[in-house]
């Protein structure tokens, strides 16, 4: 379905509308037009949210939130943003796959980065010499042998992975948890800069101006893990956006590498949990990239087999396959987790991760707070 840009921007303006809200209502109405013409009373939304819509309704072009998104659009035309909505074949086709994807990214640099084969770099923003030296080297490496390092731009291991790929005269991707006319942190402005010159890329789902605030990270972090084809945690604590970062990774069918290190490490308690949950143990760069060759085959075929994701839900009556009817026979009636299935089912990370996509995209699952529900018991 061919939706204007400027009706994706109008929605981009509403606060509290994430991704997953966004993308329900979008299916509940048929189309971003259909929601704007509901009566604000009819959605699940804030009085302040009403209110916007109410204006919308009342002053058109005119109103708040129509004004705001012309003016995105002419700032990002100033500044050589571009605007990628959902349904555009421009869209990176990993990340359409995952569970409530981005319905805007907005891009600064070359927009070609996000369809190259990436792997995502990230670990703690406080870790120790050892780390920051791994994490320069990985970046280095993995950019030589062609493959796009993405990360979120923070201070520590992901501004170390950025630095290696450009050592290595290679692409970077990072992903910001604000608007794309902001960076953070500031220290990382140069950086951010060098990035886009050297033929990289910003990414933000953010509507611009958008300040950076806690609440966006985890946000940004599925994006991250969504844009790439693994996720390698260099160094975290037990307690980190890194390990949020790789969660995400496994619930989107992405393979979770791991670099072990010292015991009396308190950045390496995080890798040592991710590595005891079956992440893959990575002890040199060349092979990760052995194991990286082979993700690039699978995720071909996955996205070659797949249906792509329409802007509505994918039809319900989907066949799904013998492995997949046998993990819906081992979820049961309530959420599970991913650690659970695992132990029920029996498989790999791997495998259980990409029948988990499959099933999603099927209409035969959906991510909840608590785990995986299925939407398919008899």
């Amino acid at each position: 379905m061919n939706i204007p840009l400027f009706d994706y921007l109008l929605l981009n303006q509403i606060p509290g509308l994430g991704a997953a809200s966004c993308l329900d209502l979008m299916n509940k109405f048929g189309s971003i037009r259909g929601l704007l013409s509901a009566k604000p009373e009819s959605l699940p939304l804030d009085a302040g949210a009403k209110r916007l819509l109410d204006n919308y309704w009342a002053e058109g072009d005119k109103s708040d939130i129509a004004q705001k998104a012309q003016s995105e659009i002419t700032w990002c035309e100033e500044n050589q943003v571009e605007i990628i909505p959902l349904s555009s074949e421009d869209y990176p086709a990993l990340l359409k796959q995952i569970h409530r994807p981005p319905p805007l990214l907005y891009v600064r640099g070359d927009i070609t980065q996000l369809h190259r084969p990436q792997l995502a770099l990230v670990g703690s923003r406080k870790p120790s010499a050892g780390g920051l030296e791994n994490a320069m080297a990985f970046g280095r490496y993995l950019a030589a042998s062609g493959f796009t390092v993405t990360s979120g731009l923070a201070l520590g291991i992901d501004g170390a992975a950025h630095q290696g790929a450009l050592k290595a005269g290679g692409s970077t991707i990072a992903v910001l948890g604000c608007g794309i006319d902001k960076i953070y942190p500031y220290r990382h402005t140069e950086l951010a800069e060098q990035i886009v010159a050297s033929g990289g890329a910003l990414v933000s789902e953010f509507p611009i101006g958008t300040p950076p605030t806690p609440a966006l990270f985890p946000q940004r972090n599925r994006v991250i893990s969504g844009l790439s084809m693994g996720v390698l945690v260099v160094e975290a604590a037990l307690r980190s956006g890194s390990l949020i970062t790789a969660r995400e990774g496994l619930q989107q069918g992405r393979e979770v590498f791991a670099i072990p290190s010292s015991i009396h490490n308190p950045q390496s308690k995080g890798c040592h949990r991710l590595l005891k949950d079956g992440a893959t143990l990575v002890e040199s760069a060349q092979d990760l990239v052995n194991e990286l060759q082979g993700l690039i085959e699978l995720k071909a075929s996955e996205l070659e087999n797949s249906p792509q994701m329409p802007l509505l839900a994918v039809e319900a009556d989907a066949i799904v396959s013998e492995k997949e009817q046998a993990v819906l026979g081992k979820m049961g009636y309530d959420p599970i987790s991913v650690d659970a299935l695992l132990a029920r089912t029996k498989m790999s990370v791997r495998e259980l991760g990409v029948i988990l996509v499959s099933l999603e995209l099927k209409d035969c699952i959906k991510l909840t707070p608590y785990g995986y529900e299925s939407l398919k018991m008899n």
